[in-house]
């Protein structure tokens, strides 16, 4: 009887507890729990026009619709975006994306201006991601030059032609860190490294805005995707993300929060959830930290119709809550879904959603309106003739080539295979090495199909070397468009006879091979991230013909080239390059510019290590027992190295480097000085990046083994030497705790300066 009665008493605590569980989840406050929310105040004018909107005006501001008709024509029919249209004109509307061009700007941008009635302009959004007609290389072949003003210069150039074709807002820079190639966006980003990332997204949000936003010229930026898309299970584009909170704050975080200090109008959500709670409806990373803790004072959007598929997480239970959620989490607007303009409405009127959060986020949205000019003059950006001397600008091309060439990293180089010599006659095969499209890589959505200077075309300006081509085999059996997998060559190897005479007539052979431009992006992701097709049996029978192979490997992520790498003499990591990309090759491969280029992403020596990074933690057993090595108690792989095949910071010269010993000293402010003399003991002058790491060797919190902390890109005349000198303060030394508050803790740290992650010199400093 007593147990039964125990028994009784725990089902009935369970229930209880379960009953309260559910009802503490389902209870959704206001004005979302936290210490910052991050409220702010407008300007007099956005004041004065907030207080004469309607609430119908006001959701308005925060509905982003794409473009739904040919607006040079007549205007949409009942079921042909009717509805949309009137919106337009009843001021329902706040952002467009994807209209382009002076002539449909103007078009959609007179009808809110002369048909609503408070004539409130557009902004008018597009991802222009690495230029938008003149394109530079993919962005994480740029963060492979480690050169800031060059990264800024690129996202200027393509600020400019955006602007003059129409558009005042940018979909970029993406600042997402990520570990994983087979995520097919790693292309988008700054690579591996959250120091090496953030300085790279301050430089393209200041490239893209510029000194003044109210510059024709220039556009606003949105830095995306806030946050961890980088971090999805499995490299599965859209999966669930799932970290810890010394991870999001030491990795993830510091990019955006780089670009909010930077100036960065707007932040764009991800898809995924954090620790099972979408971004989208994230009240802690939204609220707390962006809009409180750092004090970011323009507006979030969702990714396309990302409010809509909170229901299809099981986090909401329909559109209206979604809606609730993502505008009390801090979403400002809604691209794409419609939830905010079908339940917004009747969300205030119930008391669910206080107007107090429709009137920060629509006053958010009015600022930045603001900032751009277009209350003073909502045409600006429709200048025809500014449109023609600006896109295609030779100056354009002349910036994006050299970003281009920097941002070759030359991976091996035995037998110095490169630079190709006078005279000498060389075999030119591949795929790509004719190809215009392909070298454009992905996310060029406002650029021109084959437009890019391919291989063959940028060579023949060398008229000191014979050329010979062949294209040896099929990449794709059929054209691929940006929508579409691209579709690989697997059967088809009626090419490789012809290559085979070509190269063994050569004296040297230019392999062009690689991944097809649309192989990385969105929607991308890959679980063999090897060389595609039949490539690497080409390159294999090639071999057997003429050793003298430089792989010229085109990839929009780090691939597996281990087999490539234990047999090809010299590998030359080219990236999709853009529109330049025939010209900045060649330029290389000539020697008419020494390759400075270093990894920002490690290379894998096969998939099954991947995710890879440098910035290991030591973890308990991190070294093989030397006196026992039979034994298997140790972090490792059976089958392979678990170091990468080729690391971050990588990357090699056509003349080579010496570096001296390190000089530690304290300073006064509580930081320090590490001083170190670099030589150029080859042939040729050269560029070198000095990349200085950092390990706290004890602290409160695990931390990396290695962590970059500073990098300086230095050229040097043959036998020439430069001191080198770094500052570190206390923020250089801290980290983030489990809280995200930055800590430094006194103690022993090692510094280490080199040519890259894994080769450097070091010395040790108590602070």
């Amino acid at each position: 009887m007593k147990l039964q009665s125990f028994t009784l008493v725990a089902i009935a605590a369970v229930f209880l507890f379960s009953c309260s569980r559910q009802t503490k989840i389902a209870e959704k406050p206001a004005i979302p729990s936290g210490q910052n929310h991050g409220m702010i105040k407008g300007s007099p004018f956005v004041e004065d026009l907030l207080s004469k909107m309607t609430l119908d005006e006001k959701i308005g501001q925060m509905n982003q619709y794409n473009g739904f008709w040919d607006v040079t024509g007549p205007a949409p029919a009942a079921g042909g975006g009717a509805e949309k249209y009137d919106n337009l004109r009843a001021g329902k509307v706040g952002s467009m994306l994807n209209i382009t061009g002076t002539e449909r700007v103007r078009k959609i941008q007179e009808i809110v201006v002369k048909e609503s009635r408070l004539g409130i302009p557009l902004i008018f959004g597009h991802d222009v991601i690495h230029g938008f007609k003149t394109l530079a290389p993919i962005p994480l072949a740029e963060a492979a030059s480690w050169d800031l003003e060059a990264i800024k210069k690129s996202s200027s150039v393509a600020a400019a032609e955006a602007a003059a074709s129409g558009i005042n807002w940018t979909f970029a820079p993406m600042v997402d860190i990520s570990r994983d190639a087979r995520w097919g966006r790693v292309m988008e980003g700054g690579g591996e490294d959250p120091y090496l990332g953030s300085l790279i997204a301050a430089a393209r949000v200041k490239g893209f805005q510029g000194d003044d936003l109210k510059s024709p010229l220039t556009i606003a930026s949105c830095t995306k995707h806030y946050a961890g898309y980088g971090f999805a299970e499995g490299g599965r584009d859209y999966n669930t993300v799932d970290i810890s909170n010394s991870t999001l704050h030491n990795v993830i975080l510091p990019p955006f929060k780089a670009a909010v200090m930077a100036g960065t109008k707007t932040l764009m959500n991800s898809f995924n959830e954090i620790n099972g709670i979408p971004a989208n409806a994230h009240t802690y990373i939204l609220r707390d930290v962006l809009k409180g803790d750092w004090n970011f004072k323009g507006y979030v959007v969702s990714d396309w119709g990302s409010i809509g598929e909170l229901p299809i997480h099981g986090y909401a239970e329909n559109s209206k809550q979604a809606a609730e959620q993502a505008v009390k989490a801090g979403c400002d607007m809604d691209m794409e879904s419609y939830y905010y303009l079908n339940h917004l409405k009747e969300l205030v009127n119930e008391g669910n959603v206080p107007m107090a959060l429709i009137d920060d986020a629509v006053r958010r949205i009015l600022m930045v309106k603001e900032e751009l000019g277009l209350f003073e003059d909502p045409y600006k950006y429709c200048d025809a003739n500014r449109e023609k001397e600006v896109v295609y600008n030779p100056a354009h091309k002349a910036a994006v080539r050299d970003v281009a060439k920097k941002s070759i990293v030359l991976l091996k180089n035995e037998s110095a295979l490169l630079p190709l010599k006078s005279g000498q006659k060389v075999a030119v095969i591949g795929p790509h090495v004719k190809d215009k499209n392909s070298p454009l890589g992905s996310w060029r959505i406002g650029s021109d199909d084959n437009s890019a200077v391919s291989l063959w075309e940028g060579l023949q300006a060398h008229k000191n070397i014979e050329w010979l081509y062949a294209e040896g085999v099929k990449l794709t059996t059929a054209p691929a468009s940006f929508t579409e997998e691209v579709s690989i060559n697997e059967t088809d190897t009626t090419g490789f006879a012809e290559a085979l005479r070509v190269a063994a007539m050569a004296d040297v052979v230019l392999l062009n091979i690689g991944e097809h431009g649309f192989m990385s992006g969105e929607g991308r992701s890959r679980t063999n991230i090897d060389i595609p097709g039949l490539q690497d049996e080409l390159m294999e029978a090639i071999l057997k013909v003429n050793k003298n192979v430089v792989l010229v490997l085109q990839a929009g992520r780090p691939l597996d080239i281990s087999k490539a790498s234990e047999t090809v003499p010299s590998i030359l990591l080219v990236w999709q390059l853009g529109s330049e990309s025939g010209n900045a090759i060649a330029d290389v491969v000539t020697g008419q510019y020494n390759p400075s280029g270093k990894l920002p992403m490690s290379f894998p020596r096969n998939v099954g290590q991947v995710p890879i990074y440098y910035s290991v933690k030591n973890t308990g057993r991190p070294l093989k027992n030397d006196f026992n090595p039979k034994m298997v108690f140790w972090s490792h792989y059976g089958d392979s190295e678990k170091t990468a095949l080729y690391p971050f910071g990588y990357g090699l010269s056509y003349t080579t480097f010496k570096y001296g010993n390190i000089a530690l000293s304290k300073n006064l402010e509580g930081g320090l000085s590490a001083t170190i003399n670099v030589t150029n003991t080859g042939k040729m002058a050269g560029e070198e990046v000095v990349q200085l790491y950092i390990r706290d060797k004890v602290a409160s919190s695990t931390r990396p083994i290695k962590e970059l902390k500073g990098f300086e890109k230095v050229k040097l005349e043959p036998g020439g030497s430069k001191m080198v000198t770094f500052l570190l303060t206390k923020k250089e030394l801290s980290f983030y705790n489990d809280k995200g508050e930055e800590v430094f803790e006194p103690g022993e740290f090692d510094i280490m300066i080199g040519g890259s992650s894994d080769d450097v010199q070091t010395a040790s400093i108590n602070m």
